[in-house]
């Protein structure tokens, strides 16, 4: 589904991912994962287009994205839900979500969407800016979704969210990845919740991939390590 090979992005002078490649199969979930700074986001940001990648290629379902604008990848099939969610607080839930669509030839909210997420539908007409963290990630979430993404891409989805509520989107984006056939990849330290949504973990440090695990066989001590190094 998504093909990424020797990837190259700097800031500036300065290399910070580093001839990068990665495979994602269809309906597979990837957890990128490792400490802060280590270009986690940075990679999640080039494969969306907002940072500019300096050499590689990036195909999403055969189709060379490197170069498009970020609306041209989401129209494309990447949906992205950005660390610290940057929903619109001014406007309501339905709103929100609404943003998502200009895509799609959808007139209305489709029923999943509340079907997976009750408290959208309860606070839909409720200001974005109103909602709690892990509301507001599930309202994130729920604008990426509705654009019908191939794959879908979450950078730090747990990140001030309370446990309770992180289970929850873990199971809500297991069922909803089963029913709606999209490929997942998400960056994430929080190991409880990586496992729970991942196939697949790549260790990133430094710009580079250094480790790799599955999940019928992950050491999860190994794992560890490398996020408390």
């Amino acid at each position: 589904m998504l093909n990424v090979n020797e990837l190259n992005v700097y800031y500036g002078q300065s290399h910070v991912l580093r001839n990068l490649s990665l495979q994602l199969a269809p309906a597979e979930s990837l957890a990128i994962m490792g400490r802060n700074g280590m270009g986690k986001t940075t990679l999640l940001k080039s494969l969306v287009g907002m940072l500019p990648a300096r050499s590689g290629s990036i195909q999403l379902a055969g189709e060379e994205l490197l170069g498009r604008k970020s609306y041209q990848r989401v129209a494309a099939g990447i949906g992205f839900v950005p660390q610290g969610r940057m929903i619109f607080p001014l406007l309501t839930v339905e709103e929100n979500i609404r943003t998502g669509m200009e895509n799609t030839p959808e007139p209305n909210i489709p029923d999943y969407i509340f079907e997976y997420f009750p408290v959208l539908f309860e606070m839909r007409r409720r200001k974005g800016g109103n909602l709690s963290g892990g509301q507001q990630q599930q309202l994130a979430i729920a604008r990426a979704l509705v654009s019908n993404p191939k794959v879908l891409i979450l950078d730090e989805p747990t990140e001030g969210i309370q446990p309770s509520i992180i289970k929850d989107i873990a199971q809500a984006l297991n069922k909803l990845k089963k029913e709606r056939g999209f490929s997942l990849i998400v960056s994430e330290q929080v190991l409880s919740f990586a496992m729970a949504v991942a196939d697949r973990y790549l260790i990133i440090e430094k710009g580079e991939f250094v480790h790799s695990e599955v999940r019928e066989t992950v050491d999860r001590e190994r794992i560890l390590r490398y996020l408390t190094i």
